[in-house]
């Protein structure tokens, strides 16, 4: 079993940052990917950012350039950088763990809320 948890939202103004964590325990060795999700009020599940081991990180279309994925292997912690938010970013934050050769994401955090208001 792997936990996730986020933490690092909260209400930041239009044009503001903010940097979101996702700490994960139990059996890390398993997971190959890490990926941010979000889902905004009214809206589906978007994924913004994913980062794979050994290889590339992708973006959605939306944040592109103003998000950034990250891994600190010492402490088991991926982040996501977010700069120059804006009010179509609010949304609760998910990361969620893949399992090399999984399909589908495996592991799921309860989220954290980030709200873009001025």
């Amino acid at each position: 079993q792997v936990q996730l948890v986020e933490s690092g939202g909260g209400l930041v103004q239009p044009g503001g940052s903010l940097r979101l964590s996702c700490a994960a325990s139990g059996s890390i060795f398993r997971i190959n990917t890490i990926g941010w999700y979000r889902q905004g009020p009214g809206k589906e599940r978007e994924l913004v950012a994913t980062s794979i081991t050994g290889a590339r990180t992708n973006y959605a279309d939306s944040v592109k350039g103003r998000f950034t994925i990250s891994r600190d292997g010492t402490k088991n912690t991926v982040y996501l950088q977010m700069n120059s938010l804006k009010p179509e970013d609010t949304a609760v934050y998910y990361c969620a763990a893949k399992q090399l050769g999984s399909e589908k994401y495996d592991y799921w955090g309860r989220g954290t809320q980030v709200t873009v208001s001025s």
